[in-house]
C-alpha cells in the first residue's frame, strides 16, 4: 500500500471513530427520539465507511488504526463538558455539527497532502466528506 493511501485511510478511520464516539456520547444524554434516530443512522454510516477504510488498510497488508484512549477521553470530557450547563437538542446538534467540521477539513487537509493515493482511496475520503456535509445539513434543522 502506498504511503498517500495509508495515511488518507488512517484519517478515515480516525474521523470515523470520533464520530461514533461523539454520537455515542450524545445518545446517553438525549431523550428526543427523533435526534437519537438520526444520532443512530449517522453513526451506522459512520461505521460503514469506517469498514471501508479496514477493509482497503488490511487488503494493503497495513496495520489498523487502534482508537487512543486519551482522544476517546478528551472528546467525551468536551462533550460532557459543553452540554454540562445545556443540555438542549440544539446544543447537541451544534457539538455534532462543530465535530462534522472538523472531520471535513481534516479530510481535505489529508486529501491535499497525500495526493498520490489512489482514486479509490480518495472516493472514500470523498465519501465520508460528503456524508459529513449532509450530516450537518440535516442537524441544523435541530438547531
Amino acid at each position: 500500500m502506498r504511503h498517500d493511501d495509508a495515511k488518507i485511510l488512517r484519517e478515515v478511520q480516525r474521523s470515523t471513530q470520533i464520530g461514533m464516539e461523539a454520537i455515542e456520547t450524545l445518545l446517553d444524554k438525549t431523550e428526543d427520539d427523533d435526534f437519537s434516530r438520526q444520532l443512530s443512522r449517522q453513526s451506522l454510516r459512520y461505521s460503514q465507511i469506517h469498514d471501508k477504510a479496514l477493509d482497503r488498510i488490511l487488503q494493503g497488508d497495513g496495520e489498523a488504526q487502534r482508537p487512543n484512549q486519551v482522544t476517546r477521553m478528551l472528546l467525551r470530557g468536551g462533550i460532557h463538558l459543553g452540554t454540562a450547563l445545556n443540555i438542549s437538542r440544539g446544543r447537541m446538534a451544534e457539538i455534532m455539527i462543530q465535530s462534522g467540521s472538523r472531520g471535513i477539513t481534516s479530510m481535505w487537509r489529508a486529501m491535499q497532502h497525500n495526493r498520490l493515493a489512489a482514486d479509490e482511496t480518495v472516493e472514500l475520503a470523498q465519501e465520508l466528506v460528503d456524508f459529513e456535509q449532509e450530516s450537518i445539513r440535516q442537524l441544523r434543522k435541530y438547531l
